[in-house]
C-alpha cells in the first residue's frame, strides 16, 4: 500500500475548554497520518461522537463538567474496544495516572508536556501500546510497594511465568483450572501493574526477577 493509501488515524478530541482544543487540534492536524474526527466538550458528547465515528483514539481531558471521565473509561472501552484513550490532563499525581491506566486508559499525557508527549502517545495508543508521562513513570516505579515483584499477586505471576515461558492463554487456562476469560484478565491486570504493552516486556520482567531460568 502506498504512503498516500495508508489509512489515517482517526481521533476524537474531548476537552471542555475551546481554546485548549483549538490547540491541541493544531498539533495533531500537523500529522499527515493523522485525522480529527470531531471535537467534544464532554464525556456525553465524547461517547455520541466515538459512537458515530469509531476512531482508533480518543483524546480525553481527565477533568471535564458532567459525568466523571475517570468513571467513563470502563464503559467507554467495554462499548468501544477497538478506540483507545489516551487521558490528558494537568494532574501530575502519580496516583491520578495510575487509576487512569487501571480503569483502561492506554495513555497519560500531562497538558503541559503535551506539545512534546501527545502525538507520541496517540500513536502508540493506535499501535495498542501503553504511553505514560516518562516522569510520571518514574516516580511510579520508585512508590512501587516492596514484597512480591512489581506487586503482583499470587496468581498474576502464576499466569506470568506461563506468559513468558510462550505458553497461550488456552493452554494457561488448562493449566491453572481457570477460564480463558480470567487469564485474559490477570494478562491485562499484569500489563497494567508493570505498565509494560508486550510479551518482550513481560519475558524480560521475569528473567529479571528470575521468575524463569534464562
Amino acid at each position: 500500500m502506498a504512503a498516500s493509501e495508508t489509512p489515517a488515524i482517526g481521533i476524537v478530541l474531548a476537552d471542555d475548554h475551546p481554546v485548549v482544543r483549538r490547540g491541541l487540534r493544531l498539533l495533531l492536524d500537523e500529522e499527515p497520518d493523522f485525522a480529527v474526527l470531531a471535537e467534544a466538550g464532554d464525556v456525553a458528547e465524547a461517547r455520541r461522537y466515538v459512537l458515530g465515528h469509531h476512531p482508533r483514539v480518543l483524546v480525553l481531558d481527565l477533568n471535564m463538567p458532567g459525568q466523571s471521565s475517570r468513571e467513563a473509561i470502563p464503559g467507554l472501552r467495554a462499548e468501544f474496544p477497538e478506540t483507545y484513550i489516551v487521558v490528558l490532563t494537568m494532574q501530575q499525581d502519580p496516583a491520578y495516572a495510575r487509576d487512569a491506566l487501571a480503569a483502561g486508559a492506554t495513555g497519560y499525557v500531562l497538558k503541559q508536556a503535551a506539545d512534546g508527549e501527545l502525538v507520541e502517545a496517540v500513536r502508540c495508543a493506535a499501535a495498542g501500546e501503553r504511553y505514560l508521562n516518562p516522569r510520571l513513570g518514574a516516580r511510579i516505579a520508585a512508590e512501587s510497594p516492596r514484597g512480591r515483584p512489581g506487586n503482583l499477586s499470587e496468581r498474576e505471576l502464576e499466569v506470568l511465568r506461563l506468559i513468558a515461558l510462550g505458553h497461550t492463554t488456552a493452554e494457561i487456562a488448562r493449566q491453572l483450572f481457570i477460564s480463558a476469560r480470567t487469564v485474559e484478565s490477570h494478562r491485562s491486570s499484569i500489563h497494567q501493574k508493570l505498565m509494560v504493552s508486550s510479551r518482550a516486556d513481560l519475558v524480560r520482567f521475569a528473567l529479571d526477577h528470575n521468575l524463569i531460568d534464562r
